[in-house]
């Protein structure tokens, strides 16, 4: 969780000389090479690996990155893109037709609570667009997930490391379009060209220490104890991310962003961990 949650800072440095879609892209393509050429693709459809590469590559990173230059702070986007929880949550109740319980909706409140509070804060730290953004990479996220869920369901083999890479292939594709036409050949080639030894090592940590060492890494222990004790692990993303742009860049830690981080945090909390509160609970009726 310390990798995920300090990267948001090396990508806050990255995008120092890298227009954000030229970073993603790049990301992607380090991802797949040189690694595809010694892991084997995995056996799952080509639809399902295309699917997670798009929504993983050009939605979560591409908005997020978007997002974080310039309309939202390292510390606050490592914070709000945690309501992926939820939207993976709703997503995977809409597939499965589980009803919402109470205390999910008082989670959600909880969260949306700490938003609102972002949002009524105009002193730089995150703009509506910034918000909308990394709420958009939320929810990019967690379709994500579940696309990787059909995946597991359907290999439960499933190697995540040559998943991941080959996923990537799929990445580039869309980044490097929407880099070409949103940015411009002119200013890729300006970014790439000032890029220092700095900005170099912030994007292979991007593509060797985030995506194949964090997600090989959650996918390792996803498959080898149940997801309940795993996923709360996700709350201290933030802590690291906020505690990590206090320390590196200086991001001031007004009351407000305190109070903004204890609410959704207590909604991430509670909606993450009610499964196990709800078993706890009937089993305790049984005895």
């Amino acid at each position: 969780m310390a990798v995920w949650g300090t990267n948001f800072v090396v990508i806050k440095l990255a995008l120092a000389h890298l227009p954000p879609l030229t970073l993603a892209m790049l990301r992607f393509v380090l991802v797949f090479f040189p690694l595809a050429l010694v892991l084997p693709r995995p056996k799952v459809p080509w639809r399902n690996l295309a699917f997670y590469g798009v929504l993983i590559g050009a939605g979560q990173f591409g908005l997020l990155f978007t997002a974080m230059r310039g309309q939202i702070t390292p510390g606050l986007a490592s914070l709000v893109v945690q309501v992926q929880v939820f939207f993976t949550i709703g997503l995977s109740m809409r597939l499965t037709g589980e009803r919402v319980a109470l205390a999910q909706v008082a989670a959600l409140l909880l969260a949306t609570a700490g938003l609102a509070v972002i949002l009524t804060h105009t002193d730089g730290s995150a703009t509506p667009l910034g918000l909308v953004l990394v709420l958009a990479a939320a929810l990019s996220w967690s379709g994500g997930n579940m696309v990787a869920r059909a995946a597991g369901q359907h290999d439960p083999k499933l190697n995540m490391l040559s998943y991941v890479v080959w996923s990537a292939l799929f990445a580039v594709p869309p980044l490097l379009g929407f880099a070409l036409l949103l940015e411009g050949p002119a200013a890729m080639a300006r970014g790439i060209a000032a890029a220092d030894g700095w900005t170099w090592g912030a994007v292979l940590w991007q593509s060797v220490g985030n995506t194949m060492f964090g997600y090989a890494a959650w996918g390792w222990l996803l498959g080898r104890h149940p997801a309940a004790q795993v996923a709360p692990l996700a709350l201290l993303v933030p802590v690291f991310g906020l505690g990590a742009s206090a320390l590196v860049l200086g991001e001031p830690l007004q009351t407000w962003k305190l109070v903004a981080f204890a609410l959704v945090m207590a909604g991430l909390a509670l909606g993450m961990l009610w499964p196990r509160l709800k078993t706890m609970m009937q089993t305790g009726k049984t005895r």
